[in-house]
């Protein structure tokens, strides 16, 4: 996919919207590789892979006749060409808590992560001081009760070129607006080996559920609240008596670590999705990266015993 040219449509749900896209790219000698497109609360999402090598136009000429198309249909049409989609800017969404975004601040200072932090988003500017310690934009998107405006939050992502999203504690949920836009492209970290304890204040979900061990997640969002398909795992044991102060205290510094590590793995492009679930490309070292037994590449089938 990373020689093809990915296109994402996304808007309100209308008939003929996938016709028109595609007729326009057959048009300009322009082969779809790969589609495939879902509706969610009315929004319709559409993202194909076309070769463009043999294209009849110039790249800028597409572009504009799908934003066009766009404007036209009432949607919104994002292109990215190949030479487009290595991009190294990371959107970093956060709220209050920091252990999560210093360290991503941290492992991009040091080379740890090969990506820059373009811009630093909050529901509250609890952490402006964090993103004015390490240079990068802050901006408030949120209101007097921390709901997020998800419209300024796109532009935001739009104008400073986001490649890629970290959720570092965001606790927000985002719509299919911007799932849609950054679809295999936005990482969270969650309080919780899941998918066990979903959702909300999941480390004290893990003390009244009895659990003997506790850990956290790294994974990719989806429009499904913390089902995406997971990226990195951290573990460790419940002391007898603890309760959420104790499992947040030992879990936050493995929240920070495993967020890093998910990022490096997809900067790397080591990840593939298949079947919601990531596997280590073909190819790729699982020494590289320190992900967990989800991110090992699939193993043979055994072969069927001989008679």
């Amino acid at each position: 996919m990373s020689e093809l040219t990915e296109i994402v449509v996304v808007g309100d749900d209308d008939t003929g919207l996938v016709a028109r896209v595609t007729s326009l790219l057959f048009e300009r000698g322009c082969n779809i590789e790969d589609l495939d497109q879902a509706v969610r609360d009315g929004v319709f999402r559409m993202r194909l892979h076309a070769d463009t090598a043999g294209m009849v136009c110039k790249p800028d000429t597409l572009r504009e006749d799908l934003e066009g198309l766009g404007d036209d249909l009432g949607v919104d049409v994002r292109v990215r060409f190949p030479d487009e989609r290595d991009g190294r800017c990371i959107g970093l969404l956060v709220t209050k808590e920091e252990h999560a975004p210093r360290a991503v601040l941290e492992a991009c200072a040091d080379g740890t992560l090969d990506a820059d932090v373009g811009v630093m988003a909050g529901n509250r500017d609890a952490l402006e001081p964090l993103a004015e310690e390490f240079g990068v934009p802050f901006f408030d998107v949120g209101d007097e009760n921390g709901s997020h405006d998800e419209s300024e939050l796109l532009d935001l992502l739009a104008e400073h070129d986001v490649d890629c999203i970290a959720l570092a504690r965001f606790m927000r949920i985002l719509s299919p607006e911007v799932v849609f836009r950054y679809e295999g492209r936005i990482i969270n970290v969650h309080p919780s080996l899941l998918p066990a304890f979903p959702g909300a204040e999941a480390y004290r979900q893990a003390v009244e559920g009895g659990a003997r061990v506790a850990g956290v997640t790294a994974h990719y969002v989806t429009t499904d609240l913390d089902q995406g398909p997971v990226v990195a795992q951290r573990a460790f044991s419940v002391p007898a008596r603890a309760d959420a102060a104790d499992l947040k205290e030992s879990g936050q510094p493995l929240e920070a670590e495993a967020l890093v590590e998910a990022l490096r793995a997809h900067l790397d492009d080591a990840l593939v999705i298949r079947r919601g679930r990531t596997h280590l490309r073909e190819g790729v070292d699982p020494a590289e990266y320190d992900l967990g037994a989800v991110a090992a590449p699939e193993a043979p089938a055994p072969a069927p015993p001989v008679e």
